[in-house]
């Protein structure tokens, strides 16, 4: 797919011994970068090495404590995001930045509506949206409420959002941290699309697949620093992983064969419905045992979500039964608490909105759920030493960057903030970890971490209920894997049985299958 970008060509943009602190965190150290125009230049390293830091710089977000930023040769100050959009430069977040309650139009929009004569400038609009949609893949209802989109469909309509607003330069910040593959595998073609056209792409990401297939060039970051700028064709996956941890990282899962014990959590014709009545789980019965992993694969929005809500006592379910080591486990229990107490951790899919309150300091989220245990609270006032001395041991046990605890949730790195959760979840080792998507948004190093730490938990003769869009983590962690659809479970092969191909035909509700094992 890729290009080589013309050497000959001016740089667009250059970055020049940019420095940048945090307090004590040195985000950006002496950094120099130079992207040419028409490429997609692939910005990589693990969570905290400074990529977000650098392209929020280019974006205004930042004011860099050192260094000068170029555009087409001249010098260029950027204030704020305001002057980045001027200068042609758009971003789209790895949150997203949208007012759920409007239609797509409405936020492709809002700001730029056109002057006094609204009704004129929502036409031009529109017609704008369509011209887009079509030349860029990036078709999407214009009056359809974002709150209706899936994420896939949000994600079209930031790039249209900078689009419409003239921007030549696309920075994507994680951009396939909440998308399927096949959602992937779309922005990937639109990504094509733009360069084809002109536009040119900073791509942050951590994920070894984007880099191979969309990007011309990338460069690997390490602790503030850039290590190495190289043209994607002269890179291996294993090489440009070793660049961004600094050593040798195994790309795959090592795990012994194990036979499992007894079931610890038994599921009996679970049913569970939404807010509006709709049946999300539709019968469900599954059990896991302890020493062994479970995966639950699919495609978002298949059920997989209520069905482990409704086991961590966050979702009340409409009928069947949990059995919690052959006991029935009774309503006063089925809450969030409730499930603690038994022994059963949760690492939430949604870290930032279910497991973390990122305006917290990060020792606080570190103990949400176990707040109350006397070790950190007195008759009146939280025992401030305890908290903060249980984040540093933390902190080193799960290599937590930066270290300090006092620093608000929402200044660690996505993958930094999902070793808080893990690290807060593990401590109690619990009998039965409920993990929802453990690595989403997380970089090389920390995935092979997590991944060492679950089956670390697992070969201890835990019991692991996984749920995860990535086929090959789920293929790589799993003794055995269910497969929903429609929120029913329509397949369960074992690992050695399993393929993307059997797993996929089962996920698209093609085929079943069931295996003896249960």
């Amino acid at each position: 797919m890729a290009s080589r970008p013309a050497e000959a060509a001016p740089p667009l943009i250059e970055l020049r011994g940019i420095d940048k602190r945090f307090g004590g965190v040195h985000a950006n150290r002496d950094v120099s970068l130079v992207v040419h125009a028409g490429t997609v230049h692939g910005i990589v390293g693990e969570n905290g090495a400074g990529k977000s830091t650098l392209m929020g710089i280019l974006y205004g977000y930042h004011q860099p404590d050192r260094g000068e930023i170029r555009l087409r040769g001249r010098r260029a100050t950027i204030r704020s995001a305001q002057h980045a959009l001027a200068a042609g430069i758009g971003m789209v977040h790895q949150h997203f930045m949208l007012v759920e309650p409007f239609t797509v139009l409405e936020n492709v929009v809002l700001g730029v509506e056109g002057g006094f004569r609204l009704g004129a400038g929502m036409r031009r609009a529109r017609a704008e949206m369509e011209r887009l949609g079509r030349e860029y893949h990036l078709e999407v209802d214009p009056d359809a409420r974002v709150a209706d989109l899936g994420v896939g469909q949000r994600q079209r309509v930031e790039i249209l959002k900078a689009l419409y607003r003239g921007a030549d330069v696309l920075i994507l910040d994680e951009p396939t941290a909440v998308l399927t593959p096949q959602e992937a595998d779309h922005l990937f073609r639109i990504l094509g699309s733009l360069r084809n056209e002109g536009k040119t792409v900073l791509l942050i990401t951590h994920k070894l697949r984007e880099i191979r297939e969309v990007t011309d060039v990338v460069t690997v970051m390490r602790q503030g620093r850039v290590v190495r700028t190289l043209r994607t064709a002269e890179t291996t996956p294993e090489g440009i992983a070793e660049l961004m941890v600094g050593r040798a990282v195994s790309l795959r899962v090592e795990k012994a064969p194990r036979e499992p014990g007894e079931p610890v959590l038994e599921v009996k014709d679970l049913i569970v419905e939404d807010g509006l009545g709709v049946q999300r789980v539709k019968g469900v019965s599954f059990a896991v045992r302890r020493g062994e992993v479970v995966g639950i694969a699919g495609v978002a929005g298949n059920g997989q979500s209520e069905l482990l809500e409704a086991i961590a006592g966050m979702r009340a379910f409409t009928s069947g039964q949990l059995c919690w080591k052959s006991d029935v486990a009774d309503t006063d229990v089925r809450t969030p608490r409730g499930m603690r107490q038994l022994g059963v951790g949760h690492v939430p899919e949604d870290r930032q909105r279910v497991g973390l309150i990122t305006s917290f300091a990060a020792r606080e989220s570190a103990i949400l759920g176990h707040h109350a245990d006397p070790g950190y609270n007195g008759a009146i006032l939280q025992h401030g030493d305890a908290v903060a001395a249980s984040f540093r041991r933390q902190a080193e046990d799960y290599d937590i960057r930066p270290r300090e605890g006092s620093l608000p949730t929402r200044a660690f790195s996505g993958g930094n903030q999902q070793k808080v959760v893990l690290a807060r979840e593990l401590d109690r080792n619990p009998d039965l970890l409920l993990v929802g998507q453990p690595t989403r948004g997380v970089d090389i190093g920390a995935i092979e971490f997590i991944h060492r730490r679950l089956v670390a938990l697992r070969d201890a003769g835990k019991a692991i209920l996984l749920v995860s869009v990535e086929l090959d983590e789920v293929l790589a962690l799993s003794d055995r894997i269910l497969v929903m659809h429609d929120g029913r479970i329509v397949g369960e092969v074992t690992q050695a049985e399993a393929t993307e191909r059997t797993l996929g035909l089962m996920m698209a509700g093609v085929a079943q299958a069931r295996s003896s094992s249960t």
